[in-house]
């Protein structure tokens, strides 16, 4: 509670005009994030270019909170690709491995892909949309290229606990405000 009433105090001693430039430096931070998410998304050609792993569905390949990145596959799709797919009206993309594909001859770009997860028994048919037994490539949203290992632990904790999100959004809040430059 100190701490709160000393940042009251510290921003009641500010001039309007360094309030005015904290603002700035909070909206550059900002913008600057989304400009590199936006660069991401160009370079790699995936709505996604990075992903959380969600699930242990993928054990001992990925854990929970294992950060990936992802590219838009633009060659053949092959058994084994590990890729991210949304299936439907499902708000959490899928990260599973592909084990069996179908090309059909009379489009070279239609493939039918069978998704599974290293960890699962069985394939993924039950999470597809009812009555679809084969994703396409407009299921795909990317494969994955590279991975850093329990760095999205961060977003799950505050997926999971929303408080978090709040106080760390107000910490951040905080600092920018109290830092002097």
């Amino acid at each position: 509670m100190q701490l709160i009433r000393s940042a009251v105090a510290e921003v009641k001693k500010m001039q309007k005009r360094q309030l005015l430039l904290q603002g700035v430096n909070l909206g550059l931070i900002i913008t600057s994030a989304l400009m590199i998410w936006k660069f991401l998304v160009l370079v790699t050609g995936s709505e996604s270019p990075i992903v959380v792993v969600l699930s242990g569905s993928m054990e001992p390949g990925f854990y929970r909170g294992d950060i990936l990145f992802l590219d838009q596959p633009k060659g053949p799709i092959e058994t084994g690709n590990i890729i991210v797919f949304n299936a439907g009206d499902r708000e959490i993309p899928i990260v599973h491995r592909i084990i069996k594909v179908h090309e059909r001859h009379n489009n070279i770009s239609a493939v039918d892909i069978l998704t599974k997860g290293d960890n699962n028994w069985g394939d993924d048919r039950s999470l597809y949309p009812r009555g679809v037994r084969w994703l396409g490539r407009h299921h795909i949203m990317g494969r994955v290229i590279g991975y850093l290992p329990y760095i999205g632990q961060v977003t799950i904790i505050m997926n999971d606990y929303p408080i978090v999100k709040v106080l760390l959004i107000a910490a951040l809040g905080l600092f920018v405000i109290t830092s002097k430059e």
